[in-house]
């Protein structure tokens, strides 16, 4: 992997997109004061410079198929769940909430941002940004439910050795969607750390309908199955629904 560090920069995201046609692939970028960091949904990122993690990777998987890209969003989501979960003692546990946020327990620890580029069939190039929280202690965001490593272990960390693990990690599991087996393990590994995964709980649509169902599934093409308290099944794309927290 190539790292390039940047003091300070609007976007990794699109700091990687102006330039990654003059970069190879598996460029990581980090700024060490990401000034306006986006999230899903035009979200933005609060990350107190220099206490945090906020990289881009550029990818080029063009062995993905562009009707089944949500591989690259559960391949992401894995690798660094993989990494958190040395943090987590007790009862929480590391998991992914739907389609890509990582959460410990009922906090977010971590946000994944991806913007794939198609060519015919296939993912030309990723950009896959990641904000992920670690020695930040208070947030002053309205953000509801905000979590650190630091909060997880008592301890600060240092971050570039953590930045290389996060990385490492998730170039893995990207490599492994370059075989049917491979992508059948990922899928089956976001599958079992998903959050809320068992059991019936509040959901609500962008149209405002409120009910509880418990998830069924995701297809490869990131919609999520619910089946409702009335034993319907519900199938909804991104951004359509969302959990009650």
């Amino acid at each position: 992997m190539k790292i390039i560090e940047l003091a300070q920069t609007p976007s990794t995201n699109s700091w990687l997109t102006d330039n990654a046609d003059s970069l190879p692939t598996d460029t990581v970028v980090v700024s060490h004061d990401q000034t306006a960091g986006r999230g899903q949904r035009g979200n933005s990122w609060e990350a107190e410079p220099g206490k945090n993690l906020t990289f881009s990777i550029l990818l080029r998987p063009d062995f993905v198929k562009a009707s089944e890209q949500f591989f690259i969003s559960r391949a992401v989501s894995v690798g660094i769940v993989r990494v958190l979960e040395r943090f987590v003692h007790g009862s929480e546990e590391a998991a992914i909430k739907w389609p890509n946020d990582i959460y410990v327990g009922s906090q977010k620890i971590a946000g994944i941002l991806i913007e794939n580029s198609l060519m015919g069939e296939h993912i030309e190039r990723s950009i896959v940004g990641i904000g992920l929280n670690v020695n930040q202690l208070q947030f002053l965001s309205d953000a509801p439910n905000p979590v650190s490593i630091i909060h997880l272990t008592g301890e600060e960390m240092a971050l570039e050795p953590l930045l290389r693990e996060v990385v490492s990690s998730i170039l893995s599991h990207i490599e492994m969607l370059r075989t049917a087996e491979g992508r059948a393990r990922v899928t089956s590994d976001y599958d079992a750390v998903l959050w809320r995964r068992d059991g019936f709980y509040p959901y609500i649509t962008a149209a405002g309908e409120e009910f509880s169902a418990e998830i069924v599934g995701i297809a490869p093409d990131g919609m999520l199955t619910l089946r409702d308290s009335e034993g319907q099944l519900r199938r909804f794309a991104f951004k359509e629904v969302h959990f009650v927290i």
